[in-house]
């Protein structure tokens, strides 16, 4: 049973979703405000956020935004009635894995939570069977624990943020389109997703890199789309702790 959480004003789109997220084995946790939402979301671990953009104390973005800044890597959806290619992209570049623009067919949304939840699933455990950590340079990166660290520092990544670095680390010098990393990572395809891969690589590189102008771990490769540098060591889980 997948825990998920709905932060939306609007009841019938909620009384809606709840029935067919029902239907998928699915509890829903309810909140009408972005105040209510944040609170729910730092006392309980959900498989997945639903975040409406349009709410009355808080703008979803600004909701989405906090939650990264206090570390919160559950999966975000954002719903919008905000049809503007600048809205989402500055959805997603504030930490959103998915958007969906309203009004939206049911089916759609229930396929995408289902890839969504089946992906992260696959991810956590491709993750935790592997007992290698990787090493490059200073960081250090545990696929069983999930954790990232640089000089010793814990680095917060979101689940999406993670997936792309391990299949980076553990693909050194393969170089990946965008169409390749939205199969990988997000497990579908979608027209005009490129702008979701863009995002999560930005703000990837933002917290690992030390001069987002000349990054040294994942690099651009011209004409195709990133790869990460072949200067990958492994090591088993007991040789670093």
């Amino acid at each position: 049973m997948k825990n998920i959480l709905i932060v939306e004003d609007d009841k019938d789109i909620v009384k809606l979703v709840h029935i067919h997220l029902k239907d998928i084995h699915c509890t829903l946790d309810k909140a009408d405000t972005g105040t209510t939402g944040i609170r729910m979301a730092l006392n309980k671990i959900y498989d997945l956020i639903i975040l409406d953009i349009m709410l009355p104390d808080i703008d979803g973005i600004e909701i989405c935004k906090k939650l990264r800044d206090l570390h919160i890597s559950f999966p975000i959806m954002m719903l919008t009635a905000r049809s503007e290619e600048s809205d989402k992209i500055n959805g997603l570049e504030t930490g959103a894995d998915d958007y969906l623009t309203k009004p939206f067919s049911i089916k759609e949304f229930v396929a995408r939570i289902k890839a969504m939840l089946r992906r992260n699933d696959l991810n956590l455990e491709v993750t935790a069977k592997n007992s290698e950590i990787f090493s490059c340079g200073d960081m250090i990166v545990d696929g069983q624990r999930r954790k990232v660290t640089i000089d010793k520092n814990k680095i917060e990544l979101t689940a999406k943020e993670f997936d792309l670095l391990y299949l980076f680390i553990t693909n050194p010098g393969k170089s990946f389109s965008r169409d390749d990393l939205l199969n990988e990572v997000w497990g579908y395809e979608f027209n005009g997703y490129e702008h979701t891969v863009n995002s999560h690589i930005n703000r990837l590189r933002s917290k690992i890199e030390p001069d987002m102008r000349n990054p040294k771990y994942i690099l651009t490769t011209w004409g195709i789309g990133y790869q990460f540098t072949d200067e990958i060591k492994t090591h088993a889980q007991n040789q670093i702790q």
